[in-house]
């Protein structure tokens, strides 16, 4: 349904999660709620436990996107592996955060497609890069050394993925990727789990670029990225985080240009300031974001750090007026 919408219309992902929690100024005490008042290690900061601990103010974040116009939200489970709930000693509520986030995210989504049944709302299942890389040594006294394997990372990509859709996830994003490898063992899991339960999941995959040299952390071009996913049979490809909207613009042309697959983009609202907020307006994003529209480079555009539902409402106003990307054509070489 989802790919079939994407012919039609360009669609709107949601904005930034953590931006709209940070707006709630949580205590240690409101991310421990009552179940893990005494759990033996701090807990602040872990936003993927909200969803049991403060599920309503969850809910509230998908109302206000959905209510800006989002077809798309995605679970509150960024950091929902194993892998990274490792640093709060969390590993055994992954599939619960998992599940949980993915329900709410689903209910809220259903209570508005019942709203509004001409413009049906989805839940894409959020996969983070997790805090370790594949690719690269942590120490640089040791070059060879890895932090974490390629099966280490895919076992626990398969635990979140199943959380993610038993709790009702419509898509996966695989976001925020840095590292290709790690992006590929999550990709891998979630092949596996779709032959395991024969089921076509869409995807979405989502890099990052993270400086001005046009690479990803790993190294990688927008071009050696697109490559190197590429035997997977993904929904969209696309870049997110790191750079503001008009940074975004040359690697997204990369894509647009050398992919048969949709196009997806949601960057940052600009480059932080000194003290690492986000000043770029929802008017300002939505101007540089025009740009992805006019060159017809995107089938699915949101926003990432700093981003709100007031940036969503006025992308989501912008992009009415114009086609979505083309992506039936062929590849060109």
């Amino acid at each position: 349904m989802i790919k079939d919408l994407l012919q039609t219309r360009i669609l709107v992902l949601d904005g930034a999660m953590g931006t709209m929690l940070q707006r709630h100024k949580f205590t240690e005490e409101d991310f421990r709620g009552e179940r893990f008042k005494d759990w033996e290690h701090p807990l602040q900061g872990n936003n993927d436990l909200l969803s049991v601990t403060q599920p309503e103010a969850i809910a509230e974040v998908h109302r206000k996107y959905f209510a800006a116009g989002a077809d798309i939200v995605e679970t509150n489970t960024f950091s929902g592996t194993s892998i990274a709930m490792a640093d709060y000693h969390m590993e055994k509520l992954v599939y619960e955060l998992n599940f949980e986030s993915a329900r709410i995210a689903k209910e809220v989504a259903q209570e508005f497609t019942l709203k509004e049944p001409h413009k049906p709302r989805f839940v894409a299942g959020s996969i983070g890069p997790t805090n370790k890389t594949a690719s690269m040594s942590p120490d640089v006294n040791d070059p060879g050394f890895r932090a974490i394997s390629f099966d280490e990372l895919r076992i626990a990509y398969k635990q979140q993925v199943e959380a993610l859709l038993d709790g009702g996830a419509d898509l996966l994003l695989v976001e925020t990727i840095f590292d290709t490898l790690n992006a590929k063992a999550a990709l891998f899991a979630i092949e596996e789990i779709k032959e395991e339960r024969n089921i076509d999941v869409p995807i979405m995959v989502s890099g990052t670029i993270t400086d001005a040299s046009g690479r990803t952390l790993s190294g990688q071009t927008a071009e050696a990225f697109l490559i190197s996913i590429s035997h997977i049979p993904i929904l969209t490809v696309g870049f997110n985080c790191a750079l503001g909207a008009s940074q975004l613009v040359p690697h997204l042309e990369v894509l647009a240009s050398r992919t048969s697959f949709g196009v997806s983009a949601h960057p940052n609202a600009g480059l932080p300031n000194a003290f690492g907020a986000y000043d770029e307006t929802p008017e300002q994003m939505a101007e540089q974001i025009k740009e992805y529209v006019e060159k017809g480079l995107v089938n699915i555009v949101g926003g990432c750090c700093g981003t709100t539902p007031e940036h969503i409402a006025a992308i989501t106003k912008l992009v009415e007026k114009y086609e979505p990307r083309n992506f039936k054509a062929e590849k060109v070489s």
